[in-house]
């Protein structure tokens, strides 16, 4: 879906990408087990971590922020994602497989090869 709107992009380390396709694979074809949920959860987490120091930090360090402001917004920044593990553990904790295909179709969505030199 996103590629047919605009969109942001951030980097995503190919072995992060890979790990990716291997937890969904593995969760398609072994099913849904509480092993499998956790997978999900970190991989989940680690996408999260990953956008948002691309996102919100990587502007910082661009501009030559301060190490105060930069400090600042780390704090910040570790206060939302202990918020989210909370919230993403829970949510994943109750999914059904309906629930969790659907969060497995939503990162295939948002998971892209990078572009060719071509």
């Amino acid at each position: 879906m996103p590629k047919h709107q605009h969109h942001l992009v951030a980097p995503l380390p190919e072995p992060q990408y890979q790990r990716a396709h291997q937890v969904i694979s593995d969760i398609r074809t072994n099913g849904v087990t509480k092993e499998r949920r956790d997978d999900l959860y970190n991989l989940i987490m680690e996408l999260t971590e990953t956008g948002t120091d691309f996102f919100f930090l990587e502007p910082l360090r661009r501009m030559n922020a301060g190490a105060m402001l930069q400090k600042m917004a780390k704090m910040g920044i570790s206060s939302m994602l202990k918020g989210t593990r909370m919230v993403i553990h829970n949510v994943l904790k109750k999914a059904d497989d309906e629930h969790i295909e659907g969060i497995l179709v939503f990162l295939e969505e948002v998971l892209f090869e990078p572009e060719s030199d071509a």
